[in-house]
């Protein structure tokens, strides 16, 4: 794919499957970027199906970080939200029966040097050698915490407002606790 003549959004690497150590604005440039990518690349009725999911996905975002919100916003975010929550089951649903999918080669390697040390050479498993089969889990806190971003926002402001960072060494849990009741 050609690169955009924007300089907002930095060139990604040849398989962006395999980019590491991710910051939040590779997340946002590969899911701004993501929908011409797709388009095409899937037969019917995925392809829609994924389309669908990448705009709403990309919409959900940018309402979520919108720095002035106000009832309107608050109230499409939280129907966003609703909307891409059965868009993700849906699409679970429909494609795991349809394609098979497993770890990435980079996965598969961790994997190895992980077990590399509860096994002996001469009890060598063939099995953990092959790729591993993965499903899509939505049972996660990432997607389980996406129902409370409108209340948060309510509570807090916009996300750009506030930071869940850790303070330095200096501050321990008390002192940060006064800093944000105060």
């Amino acid at each position: 794919m050609p690169t955009f003549g924007s300089s907002t959004i930095r060139r990604f690497a040849s398989n962006a499957s395999e980019m590491k150590k991710l910051a939040a604005r590779d997340f946002e440039d590969l899911l701004q970027c993501s929908i011409p990518a797709f388009e095409g690349l899937l037969p019917e009725p995925h392809n829609t199906l994924v389309r669908t999911l990448l705009y709403c996905t990309a919409e959900w975002h940018a309402f979520a970080k919108l720095q002035l919100h106000t009832e309107s916003t608050l109230n499409h975010l939280e129907e966003l939200t609703t909307r891409l929550g059965r868009l993700m089951r849906k699409f679970r649903d429909v494609t795991k029966s349809e394609f098979a999918t497993f770890e990435l080669p980079r996965e598969t390697q961790a994997r190895k040097r992980r077990s590399k040390p509860k096994e002996t050479q001469a009890t060598s498993n063939p099995a953990s050698t092959s790729r591993k089969t993965k499903t899509l889990n939505l049972f996660t806190y990432k997607w389980h915490a996406l129902a409370d971003y409108v209340r948060s926002i309510r509570l807090f402001g916009g996300t750009d407002g506030f930071s869940t960072q850790l303070v330095g060494d200096s501050y321990d849990l008390v002192t940060c606790l006064l800093m944000i009741s105060s």
